[in-house]
């Protein structure tokens, strides 16, 4: 995990293959609902088509124009999502049909910006099979346009626009890309997106009290105290009156004074022990975990936060071995709180982040063991109990040996015996009356405790929340750095090829992770991952030539970079194999060489949410990662070969003309 600091959590042992450190699902910004208004729908189509689900927007739109919310401005939106992410071939004898239809629709809309943009979005597809010194005018147009529609007709018809179309545009296309790359500060917050959202404060509530029990008890034990001490007291004062009342005022006063001294330091002794009790009880609410347990995870946490939070003057490994017990106290308190199914470590973390801040500045202020301190008897105290217990023990005995000089035998043992039920039941007594006093005074003490620590996290929790809020990537920001990282990517293979668009018959782009990997999305939408593998695929009339490449989305730095070309009957087959539980594979066959299996994209099911359908998502996630366009076009060069290639030649193209 990476929390913003420098630091890079990562759990996995040494010399092992980490896959999926971190799964996470965000809330949309713009939440749709079934029976919203055409404007909404079409707003939400939108954000769709910007956040690079172009599926989704096709959809949502369409049902926004069907309903008739129907303009240049929506128009222009449902033609960029018909066309984007896809090559003109890829389009369906039906969607050609329909964007036909809407061309002709074009003079109905009123005068303005938007159905200049969409005039200018028709007349390049008019374009494609134009000369390429005919397209001047409308590329003019283009750049007459406001940088948010000439952008957006750029990025969605990536794949339409070819030849000297491209070409032309690609300078300034470029120039774009290197500019918004690593625009917003992505470098330093691209982290946030696969930080799972916090789960809320919580707190361990106070034990539940036992005084109404040790009440209970108090009657009998103190009334028969009572009963045996007033018999044993008028023994004595039929034996000597004078000495017995004296003795009895002392007595009397003796117990009064054990009792106001003695119950503050039996609360606090008791207290103590109890809490050192606890806090060397290395598992008590889980496991000894050497496995994959959450108790386990929750104890490797809190060795990496408490490892980086470290006292001036202490080395982590001090540090470490300074805070094993309160350590095991708080992985006891988390697990117990948070152990719920389907609850990932991460989502706690910034709450064991901010313990182990917390236990570094209360060390810093010298109250890391204030419990073993706090309220501590005085030491006067203790001898005024002391010598007060000790008076009480002599009078008492001195009760006892006024009735032995005065009485007989059988008075005498009586005495004994009321002695011997006087010591029994007032130390009944007073155990049940402590332990009811200090109840009622632990349960005070833990309850405010208790308010203190939820009200110290909840303000923790909503910090951490609310610095996630403003620093994690918004959907847009995600799309427009990868659209920039693909851009370059070509750009750079283009240069490496000493290749123009004009030689291109088309090209397309695989996005597969890259292990190890985080991945994150918001609810009905693709996939991002923090590791991405790059899969270019240019065709040109000698063969297809294919760079592969892994990018670290933090930074853009690449690494393990492969080239390989081959002729068109070189590509022997395409198959996809779809494993449930695992994923998507494509696995590619050449005549001269072993076949490639390519992970597409991991199984998703299990972080669905209960309203979101998994054929829909695995579509989106396809369509996101460019598997559709890829696979049509190997399939199609598989299958056809050269054919296939003369087919979709942008030379050969069937013209598009707007309808009248």
């Amino acid at each position: 995990m990476n929390d913003g600091s420098s630091v890079t959590h990562n759990s996995a042992e040494y010399g092992s293959i980490v896959g999926i450190q971190a799964e996470v699902v965000h809330n949309p910004t713009v939440n749709f609902h079934p029976d919203a208004s055409p404007q909404e729908k079409y707003k939400v189509g939108v954000r769709f088509l910007e956040d690079g689900v172009p599926s989704r927007a096709r959809d949502m739109i369409s049902d926004a124009i069907a309903h008739g919310h129907d303009n240049a401005e929506v128009r222009f939106h449902w033609v960029l999502a018909m066309l984007s992410a896809r090559a003109y071939h890829d389009l369906s004898t039906e969607e050609l049909q329909r964007l036909h239809h809407a061309s002709g629709l074009v003079r109905t809309y009123a005068e303005g910006g938007w159905k200049d943009a969409l005039r200018v979005a028709f007349e390049l597809l008019e374009m494609l099979s134009t000369a390429d010194g005919e397209a001047g005018r409308v590329l003019e147009q283009l750049r007459a346009l406001s940088p948010r529609q000439r952008d957006a007709i750029l990025d969605h018809l990536d794949l339409v626009l070819t030849g000297g179309l491209k070409d032309s545009l690609w300078a300034e296309n470029r120039e774009r890309a290197e500019a918004a790359r690593f625009g917003n500060d992505r470098v330093q917050r691209v982290w946030a997106y696969f930080e799972p959202d916090p789960i809320g404060p919580r707190a361990l509530p106070p034990r539940p009290s036992t005084a109404a029990t040790a009440r209970a008890a108090l009657p009998v034990r103190a009334g028969l105290f009572v009963v045996v001490t007033a018999f044993l007291w008028i023994l004595a004062l039929v034996a000597d009156p004078a000495a017995a009342a004296i003795e009895s005022v002392v007595a009397l006063g003796a117990g009064l004074t054990a009792a106001h001294f003695g119950r503050r330091w039996w609360y606090q002794e008791h207290q103590l022990k109890a809490k050192n009790r606890e806090s060397h009880i290395p598992h008590m609410l889980g496991p000894a975990s050497t496995g994959d347990g959450f108790t386990n995870r929750v104890r490797h946490s809190f060795d990496h936060y408490f490892s980086t939070r470290v006292p001036y003057g202490f080395a982590p490994y001090e540090w470490l071995g300074y805070t094993v017990h309160i350590r095991n106290s708080l992985v006891a308190e988390i697990a117990l709180l948070y152990r719920e199914s389907r609850i990932n470590v991460d989502r706690v973390n910034w709450l064991i982040r901010y313990l182990a801040e917390d236990a570094r500045d209360r060390h810093n202020k010298g109250t890391l063991f204030d419990h073993r301190h706090q309220n501590q008897t005085p030491a006067a105290a203790k001898v005024l109990c002391v010598v007060a217990l000790i008076t009480l023990g002599i009078t008492t005995l001195a009760l006892l040996g006024a009735v032995a000089a005065g009485a007989d035998a059988s008075l005498t043992l009586l005495a004994i015996l009321a002695l011997g039920g006087a010591v029994w039941s007032g130390c009944a007594a007073a155990s049940s009356w402590l332990e009811a006093r200090g109840e009622e005074h632990r349960l005070a003490e833990e309850t405010q405790e208790y308010q203190e620590r939820l009200t110290a996290r909840q303000v923790a929790y909503q910090n951490w929340k609310s610095f996630l809020d403003s620093t994690r990537p918004s959907e847009l920001e995600m799309e427009t750095w990868l659209t920039c990282d693909k851009t370059l990517f070509v750009d750079e293979a283009l240069r490496h090829y000493q290749l123009t668009w004009r030689d291109l018959i088309t090209h397309t782009i695989l996005m597969t992770p890259a292990r190890p990997y985080k991945r994150g999305r918001v609810k009905g939408g693709p996939w991002r991952y923090s590791r991405y593998s790059f899969r270019l695929f240019l065709v040109t009339q000698d063969g297809i030539r294919e760079i592969s490449t892994e990018f670290d989305f933090t930074d853009a730095k690449r690494g393990n970079e492969q080239r390989s070309n081959y002729r068109f009957d070189a590509l022997s087959s395409v198959q996809v194999t779809e494993r449930t539980h695992v994923g998507y594979d494509l696995e590619l066959v050449l005549t001269n060489g072993p076949a490639r299996n390519i992970r597409v994209k991991d199984a998703d099911t299990h972080q669905l949410a209960p309203d979101e359908n998994a054929q829909e998502i695995a579509e989106i996630n396809l369509n996101s990662a460019g598997f559709i366009h890829t696979f049509r076009l190997l399939e199609g060069i598989a299958a056809d070969g050269k054919g296939w290639i003369e087919r979709n030649n942008p030379n050969n193209l069937p013209s598009f003309r707007a309808a009248d």
